[in-house]
């Protein structure tokens, strides 16, 4: 088997799509699970902050949830661009390299 240097650089490319999208699926399913399944994986808890007096400022518990919410959401979406931006980029340049080597065994 012949070898060559733009076959390699294929195939090297070839896998670097295919991993960029299994990277991006698998953080999209992870994502999927914690939206629906694993509700309460998001969520953290602080302790509350003392005062230089030592007293606890006053919070409200309603604002406290949505703005982890709030928080929350925008960690998801944050979540959800990069899977999708990993497919969209890897995906395209899987095909296009896998393409050219069909194209080379023919």
């Amino acid at each position: 088997m012949h070898i060559n240097l733009r076959l390699l650089y294929l195939y090297l490319f070839s896998f670097v799509g295919l991993l960029i999208t299994v990277i991006g699926c698998t953080r999209l399913v992870t994502l999927g699970l914690k939206t629906y399944i694993f509700t309460n994986s998001d969520y953290y808890y602080f302790a509350k902050p003392l005062m230089v007096d030592g007293t606890i400022p006053p919070r409200n518990e309603d604002e406290q949830r949505k703005e982890q919410e709030a928080s929350t959401r925008a960690n998801r979406e944050r979540e959800a661009a990069e899977a999708i931006a990993m497919i969209v980029v890897g995906f395209p340049l899987y095909l296009y390299h896998w393409s050219l080597i069909q194209k080379e065994k023919k």
